[in-house]
């Protein structure tokens, strides 16, 4: 029978790279609670529409990387490949969003895309994310921005600069598209085969090609400022100078425009410098103020951001050298039967309590047990063997220091020394 193995670009993760993931996590949970973020989470299985719908027809994601399927019922039903259109659904769906409400919300979990395996880049990914709802003021997406630089900052990451720009919205976006359009079809012919497939469906997605020859073109397109009424210019003005008084660095780049076709006037994107290749955006976001009613709810301002996980692990990785795992506080080392007993009724009892305990289940030598304590980087060792039960006291033995003190065998005098 052929060896059953996971999934291209599907990883499996073990312990030694999860105590990376939870420094990320942990950080992140902190800082987004700092702000009045509250945890949400959303099914991975969701129908296939949501994203056809809020992501947009012609992305990339849904025309080539969604894993899109019928179930049994013959309802069409996708993983979903990002979570900002699931979190709206489930706003709506619970009636969350209400036009006097403010709500904000952070995620995390693992979202799936059909892409080219690579580093950093995976077919099942993790993000973490958060979106706020009911704020149109250019300074909730400061807030947001800043939040960010707080979590990257809080993480020890350098090297990662913020670039922001700003879409318009409504008539101003379908103005940029147009001129875009415009010029573009005049370099038709020296665009790559996907770029001249972009141009008539959505031709955003030209400025984000990578193609040396495509990037030359897009060096001389029209910006999106060029587009922009007072309204969305005054708001572009205000992040950017509510970013000067926070002391927040930033680069403003006219060519940014975000894979989502749900995005309007703010973009971001924090890019690292060195560590990820070509493909070097750690987190984005931005504001999409019309998803909302475009699911059917009343029209409601929002913001947020979303990264990749095993991205900001790969940074984290260059950053420091390595993370300690969780050692023992105590190995109880039994020398027979009845030993193991005792140690099982002590360790069930100090596990209760909090402490990491470890005992032996392959009746191993004393000797061997405590090398092992070694190994695993044990603070206490505690041998329990006839003389130790006899006498309902035993020994125990700081690893760091080499002091000893003898004990009571009960889990409560144990546990006020450890």
């Amino acid at each position: 029978m052929a060896e059953i193995r996971s999934i291209k670009g599907m990883n499996d993760l073990f312990e030694n790279e999860l105590v990376w993931w939870r420094r990320v996590t942990s950080t992140a949970e902190k800082v987004f609670q700092s702000y009045g973020y509250g945890e949400l989470r959303t099914p991975v299985l969701e129908e296939a529409q949501l994203f056809i719908r809020g992501v947009g027809e012609t992305t990339d994601i849904v025309e080539k990387e969604m894993y899109l399927f019928k179930d049994r019922d013959e309802k069409m039903v996708c993983l979903r490949p990002e979570n900002t259109a699931g979190v709206v659904r489930a706003m709506l769906q619970h009636g969350k969003i209400r036009p006097d409400m403010e709500e904000k919300v952070y995620y995390f979990g693992p979202m799936f895309r059909r892409e080219r395996p690579q580093k950093g880049r995976y077919r099942q990914f993790h993000q973490l994310g958060v979106e706020a709802f009911g704020l149109e003021a250019p300074s909730a997406d400061v807030e947001c921005m800043a939040m960010l630089h707080t979590f990257l900052s809080s993480l020890g990451l350098k090297g990662i600069n913020l670039v922001i720009n700003s879409l318009g919205e409504g008539a101003e976006r379908q103005a940029y598209t147009g001129a875009l359009k415009t010029y573009f079809t005049q370099h038709k012919e020296d665009l790559c085969a996907d770029c001249q497939r972009r141009l008539d469906k959505n031709v955003l997605r030209i400025l984000d090609c990578k193609v040396p020859g495509c990037r030359e073109i897009a060096a001389s397109a029209p910006t999106a400022i060029e587009s922009l009424g007072a309204e969305s210019r005054a708001h572009f003005e205000a992040v950017e100078n509510g970013l000067s008084v926070l002391g927040i660095p930033y680069q403003v780049s006219h060519r940014l425009v975000r894979g989502l076709d749900y995005y309007t006037r703010t973009v971001f994107e924090a890019m690292a410098e060195t560590g990820l290749g070509a493909q070097n955006t750690v987190i984005a976001g931005g504001r999409y103020d019309g998803l909302v009613s475009d699911f059917g709810g009343k029209k409601t301002p929002a913001v947020g951001f979303a990264g990749g996980i095993e991205r900001l692990v790969l940074l984290l990785q260059e950053t420091e050298t390595s993370l300690e795992t969780a050692s023992p506080d105590l190995l109880l080392v039994s020398a027979d039967e009845k030993g193991r007993e005792i140690a099982s009724k002590l360790a069930f009892f100090l596990r209760a309590e909090g402490f990491f305990v470890e005992v032996d289940h392959k009746s191993r030598s004393v000797k061997a047990q405590m090398r092992r304590a070694n190994r695993m980087g044990a603070r206490f060792t505690m041998v329990l063997g006839a003389d130790e039960i006899q006498k309902n006291v035993a020994e125990l033995k700081n690893l760091d220091s080499g002091d000893v003190q003898t004990l009571e065998l009960q889990g409560a005098a144990i546990a006020a020394r450890l």
